[in-house]
């Protein structure tokens, strides 16, 4: 399989670019960027350890490099300020995004290929990515709220004091400020959460105000995230390239799950080498299900402004 990064050069997409290299399951990364003398560095820099990790081919140049790709991950775009929201980087990003997506659809790449976007605000071009691209819905996914579920159960393992692979939670809906964590469903080993020694309202109330506040605080400290999004990228790139049909918060276009239609969104996913192969639906606390609601009504208001 092919992993073309699109936006390779920059923190998020070298970052991901080291996570499918260390994974071994990808048999060739193309890191893809307008800043040449960058992305041939970082491709030099991956290269360099290649003898330790995985025989791969490691490679650099500019968007003909989709033309044979399996997967083309987009992570090109502005960084948000720490002040700033998600959607506000709307205004910003969209040009350049579309501009992005004409260049791929002029150079034109293989019909069964996935576009796998990660540039903010994920949902919003999630779906004008559906809309300009005009694949099939399945074959567009957004990373969606992959990030904030793993930043999610890793906050939580570190306050219960239990491996972070033993914990399961889940987040839903915008990657953003309308986000719905799915305590419903959380557990420590298999077992429920609220039945876990220690926890507490308060301690589930801390761990998700710091998850919600947890990419500004990156932003304010290092200037953007990068390990963290880099291994989710990774993550789904691998479901996709192993056939896995693992269950995950992916973006992608709704048709009715959970009421929610028209709109890109993180529902619980089906991920396989087709892209999105079905979406799952659960029983949620009327709570979770007003939040998720919410959340689709702030993203379809975003996307009717920019499609104006």
């Amino acid at each position: 399989m092919k992993v073309s990064i699109i936006g390779g050069g920059g923190l998020v997409g070298s970052c991901a670019g080291f996570a499918l290299q260390a994974g071994g399951i990808v048999r060739e990364i193309a890191l893809v960027d307008v800043n040449q003398d960058l992305v041939e560095g970082q491709a030099l820099d991956l290269l360099h350890g290649s003898s330790l990790t995985a025989d791969q081919t490691i490679l650099a140049g500019g968007t003909e490099h989709v033309t044979n790709s399996d997967v083309i991950v987009i992570t090109a775009g502005s960084r948000r300020k720490p002040d700033e929201s998600r959607l506000d980087l709307i205004n910003r990003n969209v040009a350049l995004f579309r501009s992005i997506l004409a260049d791929i659809k002029q150079k034109g790449f293989p019909p069964h290929a996935i576009v796998f976007v990660v540039s903010n605000p994920v949902d919003v071009l999630t779906y004008l990515a559906t809309h300009d691209l005009g694949l099939p819905d399945n074959q567009v996914i957004g990373l969606g709220t992959v990030l904030d579920t793993t930043r999610l159960r890793s906050m939580l393992a570190a306050r219960l004091q239990v491996p972070a692979t033993q914990v399961s939670a889940v987040i839903l809906g915008e990657h953003g400020d309308s986000m719905v964590p799915i305590w419903s469903a959380a557990q420590v080993g298999g077992l429920p959460l609220e039945k876990w020694p220690g926890v507490t309202p308060s301690l589930i109330a801390d761990v998700e105000s710091r998850t919600r506040g947890s990419g500004a605080e990156v932003i304010k400290k290092k200037g953007g995230a990068g390990f963290a999004v880099g291994v989710s990228i990774a993550d789904v790139v691998h479901s996709i390239a192993l056939d896995s049909r693992r269950i995950m918060p992916v973006s992608s276009l709704q048709a009715g799950c959970y009421g929610l239609r028209d709109v890109c969104i993180s529902v619980p996913t089906v991920v396989g080498r087709r892209g999105v192969v079905d979406h799952v639906e659960v029983e949620l606390w009327p709570k979770e299900m007003m939040g998720l609601q919410n959340s689709g009504k702030v993203l379809r208001g975003t996307i009717d402004k920019v499609l104006g």
